[in-house]
């Protein structure tokens, strides 16, 4: 409501409800007690009262707009409708309109309404409904369903391009399978990427060449984290890479997608803030100080500017901060931008984490793993105070002798290991670098496990670049 007053709303019913217990109240109850009705009553009563009714017109022919999608193991894709105008009805033949105002007719093979949490079988549907409708396979959102006798398209919806773009493939690491784990093959995988197309028209899945492995584009870092976390949840382990920006060719030169950042937050956070987007190639295009202590700061950020910015922002403005972002559009590459500047530590073998090698390694690194944990050569195991990856043996086990000590009854305090999460894994991640994703546990290794070929292919690396 762009052109409403902002004292309007303040001007507002108010109803004092209660999910949990079913009740609701036009009085304010007092503290800890709750509202004096027995049933909801008074809440649907204020929706008939102030919500107003659809407007349409009995006599105009068939518009229904596609506002999100669905997708069903029997009926492929299904398409969630607001109609208009008009009545919708199972297996009537209605006028597809696309995005670029072409239309063909299509039959309605299914017309579903939902009570409550279901969707049950009906046989019609009048303007004011909405309705999910089967039997148009390519149809996507913000298209039009009219009268093919009266084709009236409605204003289509722009979905935003893919900006951000990550490997997923099946778990290559010597342990696949050793957990929870029973969707491993490349099979599996791949059939789980298509069905998640039918549903979900902001991703899309590109074939690399691999057969094991495919790249996911999608609008940011949260919505394909979301899209692993499913996979992970429903029995899959994967190998994920390391987000990257989805780049274009525009006049011969590279450019990246930028965002509108929008940061609401403490103004003592000002500085701090400003500094972090700084280092990631973020400009201010605005500032505005409410003089209630809050400030709006307005930035452009290159995409990639943003992954792992989150989990920062929130620990600089102790959670208090509010940031949106939107798509901006395609700028030139902004350069190189370092989001991390410590190393790896890399286990050099295969084996379970000792105390007594984390003891003696604990005051150079912070842990990502446990005593007791199974490592594998390759595999990240901590951070490294230092840029440089150190490669540890984590395995290490005490000498026992019988020899006594003069320090046999000391004892070491082990620092706790840090828990990431998987966004925290994604973000942390190099180049060099993947995540291995499993029901149980979410590691990060290297792309080549064996030490002796990472060391061989860094000296080829500086060679390289000595010589260019």
């Amino acid at each position: 409501m762009p052109d409403l007053d902002v004292d309007a709303l303040l001007d507002l019913p108010v109803v004092y409800a209660s999910g949990r217990n079913g009740a609701a109240s036009r009085n304010q109850p007092a503290n800890g007690e709750l509202p004096d009705n027995a049933d909801l009553e008074p809440l649907f009563e204020a929706i008939l009262e102030h919500v107003p009714a659809p407007s349409y017109d009995d006599e105009a022919p068939l518009q229904a707009w596609v506002t999100n999608l669905d997708a069903s193991p029997f009926l492929g894709r299904i398409a969630l409708l607001r109609v208009f105008a008009g009545t919708i009805k199972k297996g009537q033949t209605v006028a597809w309109v696309r995005h670029d105002g072409s239309h063909s007719n299509v039959r309605i093979t299914e017309l579903l309404k939902t009570r409550a949490l279901d969707r049950y079988p009906a046989e019609s549907a009048s303007a004011g409904d909405i309705v999910a409708v089967a039997g148009i396979e390519d149809i996507t959102i913000g298209e039009t369903i009219a009268d093919p006798d009266d084709i009236r398209p409605l204003p289509a919806i722009h979905v935003d391009e893919p900006a951000i773009s990550m490997t997923i493939g099946t778990n290559t690491s010597p342990i696949v399978g050793k957990v929870k784990g029973h969707k491993l093959t490349a099979r599996m995988v791949k059939d789980r990427l298509d069905r998640e197309l039918i549903g979900n028209v902001s991703i899309r899945v590109v074939d690399i060449g691999r057969p094991d492995a495919w790249e996911v584009q999608g609008r940011g870092e949260l919505a394909l984290a979301i899209l692993v976390e499913n996979m992970r949840r429903e029995g899959f382990e994967l190998t994920v890479g390391k987000p990257q920006v989805v780049t274009r060719q525009i006049d011969g030169k590279v450019h990246e997608p930028f965002e509108h950042l929008t940061i609401d937050a403490p103004e003592e956070h000002l500085g701090a803030i400003t500094q972090l987007l700084a280092a990631r190639k973020g400009r201010m295009e605005g500032m505005t100080n409410h003089g209630t202590g809050w400030v709006r700061m307005e930035f452009i950020v290159p995409s990639r500017g943003l992954i792992g910015f989150r989990t920062e922002f929130l620990t600089i403005t102790r959670g208090t901060g509010i940031a949106n972002a939107l798509a901006h559009g395609y700028e030139p590459w902004a350069g190189e931008i370092t989001t991390r500047v410590n190393g790896s530590i890399v286990a050099d073998r295969a084996g379970v984490v000792t105390p007594f090698a984390m003891v003696a390694l604990q005051e150079r690194m912070s842990f990502f793993v446990e005593p007791t944990q199974e490592v594998y050569e390759g595999m990240v195991v901590g951070e490294n105070s230092r840029a440089d990856d150190m490669d540890v043996n984590i395995t290490k086990e005490k000498q026992l002798t019988n020899m006594r000590s003069s320090t046999a009854d000391s004892f070491e305090k082990l620092t706790p290991s840090r828990k990431l999460t998987l966004e925290e894994c994604l973000e942390f991640a190099r180049d060099d670098e993947c995540v291995e994703v499993t029901p149980e546990i979410v590691r990060i290794r290297k792309v080549v496990l064996d030490q002796t070929e990472r060391a061989r292919a860094t000296s080829r690396l500086k060679r390289q670049n000595a010589s260019a």
